[in-house]
C-alpha cells in the first residue's frame, strides 16, 4: 500500500505542477496570436484548468476503470464549489459584476439536470457521451460568437491584470503548453495506477477513490489559480474559473470517458454525489446572480456554509473508505 500512496502523492504534486504550466503557456499562446482576453478567461482558462480532470478520467475510462472517471468528474465538481469557491469566499467575499459569468450559470444547471436524466437509467452509454460532447461544442461556439460580439465584460478585465502577472513570448507560451501537455499524461498514469491499486487494497470501488483523493486533487489547480486572482482582487476570475471548469467536466470530462467505456452508475451516484452536486450548483447560482434587488455576491457566510457542506461529505466519502466502503 505504501508504493500506491506515494505514487498518488507524486502524481498529484507533478499534476498540479504540470497543470499549472499548461494553462499559463496556453493562455500565453491565445493572447500572442490574438484571441481576446474574454474569450482566454471563458474558454483557455475557465476549461483548461479542468485539464488534469480531462486526463486523468479518459486514461481511467481506457483502462478499464470509468468509475473512478465519473467520479473524478464529480467530485472535483462538488470541491470546486465547496473546497475553492467556499474557501476563497470565506477568506474575501466575492462580488460578481460579470455578465458572461451570470450567463454561463443557468447552462450549468441545466446541464446538470441533464446528468440526472441520464443518471437514472445507471449506464452513461455511447449515445449518451455524444450527446454531452455535442453540448458542449455548442456551448463553444455559442461562447465564440457572444465573446466576439460583446467584447468587454468585467471577465475580460479580470483576464488582462492575470496575463500581464506571467508575460511570455508565443516561443515560450507554446514550449510550456506542450511541456506540461506531456506531463499531464505521464503524472495522470502515475496517479490513476496509485489510485486503483489504493482503492482495491481498501476493498472500496474506484468510484469512491475518485470522489475523495483523485477529485480534490485534480482540483488543486483550480484553488491554486483562484488564490491567486484573489489576491489581485480578480473576484469573476475567480467565479469564471469554477464555472467553466464544472461545465467542462460534466459535459467533456464525462462525455469524453462514456465514448471510450460506458459508466455504470449505481443508483447511489445520484440519490448521494448528484444530488448534493445540484444543491450546491443551486445555491451557488443563489447567492451569485443575487436576489430580492441584491447584486450579486458571495459573502462570508455563503461560502462557509458552501465549505461546510463539502467538509461533512468529504467527512462521510473517507469513512466509507476507512469501512471497506461496501456501498461505493
Amino acid at each position: 500500500m505504501l508504493v500506491p500512496a506515494v505514487a498518488v502523492l507524486a502524481g498529484l504534486v507533478l499534476l498540479v505542477w504540470s497543470a499549472e504550466r499548461f494553462v499559463d503557456g496556453a493562455a500565453a499562446t491565445s493572447a500572442r496570436l490574438g484571441l481576446s482576453p474574454l474569450l482566454i478567461g471563458m474558454l483557455v482558462i475557465g476549461f483548461g484548468t479542468s485539464a488534469p480532470e480531462l486526463v486523468v478520467s479518459a486514461l481511467a475510462a481506457s483502462q478499464g476503470n470509468p468509475g473512478l472517471a465519473l467520479g473524478n468528474a464529480y467530485g472535483s465538481n462538488i470541491a470546486n464549489m465547496g473546497l475553492i469557491l467556499g474557501l476563497v469566499a470565506l477568506i474575501s467575499p466575492l462580488a460578481v459584476h460579470s455578465g458572461v459569468v451570470r450567463r454561463e450559470l443557468p447552462v450549468l444547471g441545466g446541464v446538470t439536470l441533464l446528468s440526472a436524466l441520464l443518471l437514472w437509467g445507471g449506464v452513461i452509454g455511447r449515445l449518451e457521451a455524444i450527446l454531452l460532447l455535442g453540448l458542449l461544442a455548442a456551448f463553444i461556439g455559442v461562447s465564440i460568437y457572444l465573446g466576439l460580439r460583446d467584447g468587454s465584460d468585467a471577465l475580460s478585465s479580470d483576464t488582462e491584470e492575470s496575463l500581464a502577472v506571467h508575460p511570455m513570448s508565443l516561443k515560450a507560451g507554446l514550449v510550456w503548453t506542450g511541456i506540461g501537455l506531456v506531463l499531464l499524461v505521464v503524472s495522470s498514469r502515475i496517479l490513476v495506477w496509485g489510485a486503483v491499486a489504493i482503492a482495491q487494497g481498501f476493498g472500496v470501488s474506484d468510484l469512491v477513490i475518485g470522489l475523495t483523493v483523485v477529485a480534490v486533487g485534480t482540483s488543486l489547480p483550480e484553488l491554486a489559480s483562484s488564490i491567486s486572482a484573489l489576491r489581485r482582487r480578480e473576484h469573476d476570475l475567480v467565479l469564471g474559473n469554477v464555472v467553466g471548469s464544472n461545465l467542462f467536466n460534466t459535459l467533456g470530462v464525462v462525455g469524453l470517458a462514456g465514448v471510450i467505456a460506458p459508466i455504470e452508475a449505481g443508483r447511489e451516484v445520484l440519490l448521494r454525489d448528484w444530488s448534493l452536486m445540484m444543491a450546491m450548483t443551486v445555491m451557488m447560482a443563489v447567492f451569485a446572480m443575487g436576489w430580492r434587488g441584491r447584486q450579486g455576491r458571495i459573502n462570508r457566510a455563503e461560502g462557509a456554509a458552501l465549505l461546510a457542506m463539502f467538509l461533512g461529505y468529504t467527512a462521510y466519502m473517507v469513512s466509507m473508505v476507512i469501512r471497506g466502503g461496501a456501498a461505493g
